[in-house]
């Protein structure tokens, strides 16, 4: 979830951090039922970008109801200040579904690419992984944590800038 923290932080409004966590959910059922059942690829179909372009078109279209039960859920205990601080909004744009779940879906087959030696990004054209251990696994987890805290401060500082002060 950093990098999405950090994509939030930059896009704002224009991300849902909800659909892009729906989206990274999503990428990894297959996986989950690869090792409950024992039976297919760990990260197979799912974990290339045709499959995460199938996943992100879906989250995409369930992204909307997804973004209103979680709201249902929590959105409704924040403070007016917290809905400002937080920028929640009521509703979504068909086009901020959309790119995040595609974000969501892309740099999940990017960074587990770099991470998993089984995930062929770009199958069936080329069925290898010319991008795993690009960067090594404590690497990738500290760039993941690094950009999420780096988004973290982004986000509030913009907020800040907003006019969105923190109470005493």
């Amino acid at each position: 979830m950093g990098p999405g923290i950090l994509i939030k932080a930059i896009l704002q409004g224009f991300f849902s951090l909800i659909i892009f966590g729906w989206a990274q959910v999503w990428m990894d059922i297959q996986p989950l039922l690869a090792m409950l059942t024992g039976k297919g690829e760990l990260h197979g179909f799912s974990h290339t970008y045709i499959g995460a372009t199938l996943i992100a078109i879906f989250c995409a279209l369930t992204g909307k109801w997804i973004y209103k039960v979680i709201m249902k859920m929590c959105g409704q205990n924040f403070t007016e200040y917290q809905k400002k601080l937080f920028a929640v909004s009521g509703n979504l744009t068909t086009s901020v579904c959309i790119t995040s779940a595609f974000i969501g879906t892309f740099s999940h087959v990017l960074l587990d690419s770099i991470m998993h030696g089984d995930v062929e990004p770009f199958y069936p054209i080329i069925p290898t992984n010319h991008l795993h251990l690009l960067l090594s696994i404590e690497g990738l987890y500290g760039l993941c944590i690094y950009a999420g805290i780096a988004g973290g401060a982004i986000y509030f500082t913009i907020r800040s800038l907003r006019g969105i002060q923190p109470r005493p």
